[in-house]
């Protein structure tokens, strides 16, 4: 580290040390940074809460799978629907009890605008019991 004096020996040093005022600088840099808190996409999604962990469940219900093809269209339990048939079968689901289980497995290459559509019948039709299948495959892309 190089010091500067003055013209003459015996003058006093006229600049100021800075060397000490950047490290403390730096110091609380790095602290600010591992402080912000990281930023993260967060979709709020209200999962159903179990009212009785110790209950056994009921007897298995009838499942029924709603799957979308490539190009649009939607099958109910295997055979193909369209939108209406489709909110005639979960409203005729929402009445039976227990109400059965759904399963909704849209395929990855499927328009988003169809699969969205069939999202909101199914909340319109006000199904309580509704299971996303085959997300296992994505788990390790994020």
């Amino acid at each position: 580290m190089a010091m500067s004096g003055g013209k003459d020996d015996g003058e006093p040093m006229m600049e100021m040390n800075t060397t000490p005022l950047i490290d403390v600088m730096l110091v609380l840099l790095i602290m600010f940074i591992i402080t912000i808190p990281i930023q993260s996409h967060a979709v709020k999604v209200d999962l159903p809460q179990n009212a009785n962990p110790q209950a056994p469940p009921p007897v298995e219900p009838q499942k029924n799978k709603i799957t979308i093809d490539p190009a649009g269209r939607i099958y109910w339990n295997g055979s193909q629907v369209n939108q209406v048939t489709l909110r005639q079968y979960l409203d005729a689901s929402v009445q039976i009890s227990p109400e059965p289980e759904l399963h909704f497995q849209p395929d990855p290459q499927a328009r988003y605008e169809v699969v969205d559509n069939v999202l909101a019948t199914i909340k319109r039709s006000a199904v309580t019991k509704l299971g996303f299948v085959g997300n296992e495959q994505y788990r390790a892309d994020f």
